[in-house]
């Protein structure tokens, strides 16, 4: 049931899209109040009752899918067969920053994206809603959402108590090495930077994908991280550059890297490790001893959108535990309905059932406590931040 490790979707880098990411940091600055939207403007009335549909814009290789058909899901197949509503389901959201540049001229103009539900990064999601670009979700439509989701993912920094987003699935930012190759175990951050790993340690390129977890090797608490402190960090970074010492700043293409020994350690996200460990068990993740970014890519509504009760059932589809366990044991990432566990531990298939047993689909207690939601940059952080990010990373 696990997905192809080739196909894996780079769902939060920030390579591409560069002229999108500075129009939006132009966007989102407090100098183009035109680009805001009051609460007053972001709903039209609602066809949910009369036309039987909704678009749901995803990204590829994101849900469950038929094995000897892959155009069909069964989970959305199931949601038309017990509400009655058809689901246009289109994989077009390949980078967060394009597809900002995508819906953004509809959005800051007051018109409607075509689209009733998407799904993007939690840092992208602070950015819509700054702007004011998504609709408040209605929870009385939503029971098995107000019941099942996670408590760690329940309020983020940018939207708390979840009003305007809920998380489709989560991951957590760590570190992966190879054991064998390496000949010894990686517990904190600073184990990177032992002389053995010179050359051999790669970071990712993007800074939202990055920062946290190195501020927390610095001791940083990322809930509540200062301009200080990310100045601090990247100083340490740049020295670590200079001498040789951090091979390159990559994507997605880490796998590669690691899977062939070009390098031995490097920053990860939990859901590609799980998929790399199929071919090779040496490959180990990390949560370190002083912690690890936990983030999501949710589920929000856009302005405007036609169908928004439609969307908001969709939802709570989504957290029914049995629905939400086909879609895990499909993409491999942190699963944000715990309730889930205990369905695919009961399954018949073993493969299946020892999902139930992952702690990067399901963690446990003691990798939960380590496990921290970061502030987000804000937009009067992003252009600042970004500059000094992008130079060092080489972007």
């Amino acid at each position: 049931m696990r997905t192809n490790l080739r196909n894996s979707p780079p769902r939060r880098s920030l390579l591409g899209a560069l002229a999108a990411a500075a129009a939006g940091a132009a966007l989102t600055s407090c100098g183009v109040p035109a680009a805001y939207v009051a609460p007053a403007g972001r709903a039209r009335r609602d066809d949910s009752a009369r036309d039987k549909s909704l678009h749901f814009a995803n990204w590829p290789l994101y849900i469950d899918t038929s094995e000897d058909r892959p155009t069909r899901r069964p989970t959305l197949d199931a949601f038309t067969g017990r509400t009655g509503i058809a689901v246009t389901y289109t994989e077009e959201i390949n980078d967060n920053d394009e597809f900002f540049g995508k819906v953004s001229p509809s959005l800051m103009n007051h018109q409607e994206t075509g689209r009733d539900l998407v799904v993007i990064s939690d840092w992208m999601c602070a950015r819509f809603v700054r702007l004011g670009w998504v609709q408040e979700m209605d929870r009385t439509r939503q029971p098995h959402v107000a019941r099942h989701l996670d408590p760690l993912l329940r309020g983020p920094h940018f939207d708390e108590g979840r009003r305007f987003s809920v998380p489709w699935q989560s991951g957590i930012t760590g570190i992966a090495y190879n054991r064998r190759r390496l000949g010894r175990e990686i517990r904190q951050v600073s184990d990177l930077w032992a002389e053995d790993l010179r050359g051999r340690v790669t970071l990712l390129s993007g800074m939202d994908e990055a920062f946290a977890l190195l501020l927390q090797g610095d001791g940083v608490d990322i809930a509540r991280w200062t301009a200080d402190d990310f100045h601090r960090m990247c100083d340490r970074v740049e020295g670590l550059v200079r001498a040789g010492h951090i091979r390159r700043f990559t994507g997605n293409d880490y796998i590669k890297d690691l899977a062939a020994g070009d390098v031995l350690a490097c920053q990860a996200y939990s859901g590609d490790v799980i998929q790399v460990q199929n071919d090779d068990p040496d490959i180990e993740f990390v949560v370190p001893e002083e912690g690890a970014e936990l983030w999501a890519e949710s589920l929000m509504i856009p302005n405007l959108a036609r169908h928004k009760a439609n969307a908001e059932l969709l939802v709570d589809h989504y957290y029914r535990p049995e629905v939400a366990a086909e879609v895990a044991g499909w993409v491999n990432y942190v699963c944000p309905v715990p309730a889930a566990r205990d369905v695919l531990a009961s399954s018949r298939d073993a493969e299946t059932a020892a999902l139930a047993e992952d702690p990067l689909i399901f963690p446990d207690d003691a990798m939960r406590r380590r496990l921290v939601i970061a502030r987000d940059i804000t937009s009067t952080e992003r252009s600042e931040f970004g500059k000094r990010w992008n130079a060092l990373a080489g972007l």
